[in-house]
């Protein structure tokens, strides 16, 4: 169907979400941090990529914007479970916030699996024809 990369630093997670796919007739590659995910974008085209935002050494939004500047057509799937308590009140909604700045859309972990196939479908779907999403 589609080739999706996942970067999460959990690995926990990120075998959840490779079963979930692939039980969804995905081709999935996992990708422990943004830096790794980085080097698997750049040595294969993807469908769709989901990425986490709370990551150490290079968290989720930076890697959603690297994404976004290599190559604006894949759609990004911003994804979190942390919610931030802010003293004031106002903590900045991140998952909001990687939608500005490039993502597709975002999912609140934890997930249905239905969920996440849904919006892995509404991605591919909206993305614009690279080719590989027609192929599949």
């Amino acid at each position: 169907m589609s080739r999706i990369l996942v970067v999460d630093d959990d690995k926990a997670v990120r075998l959840s979400i490779k079963l979930i796919l692939e039980t969804g007739g995905h081709e999935v590659v996992l990708a422990h941090d943004g830096r790794s995910g980085l080097a698997a974008f750049d040595a294969g085209a993807f469908d769709v990529v989901l990425c986490d935002i709370f990551m150490p050494d290079m968290d989720g939004i930076e890697t959603i914007h690297a994404f976004h500047r290599r190559r604006a057509e894949t759609p990004v799937i911003a994804m979190s479970g942390f919610t931030v308590h802010g003293g004031s009140g106002t903590a900045p909604d991140f998952l909001n916030l990687s939608t500005k700045l490039g993502a597709a859309c975002s999912l609140r972990k934890p997930f249905r699996p239905s969920e996440l196939l849904e919006a892995v479908r509404r991605s591919v779907g909206s993305a614009p024809d690279s080719g590989l999403a027609a192929a599949s």
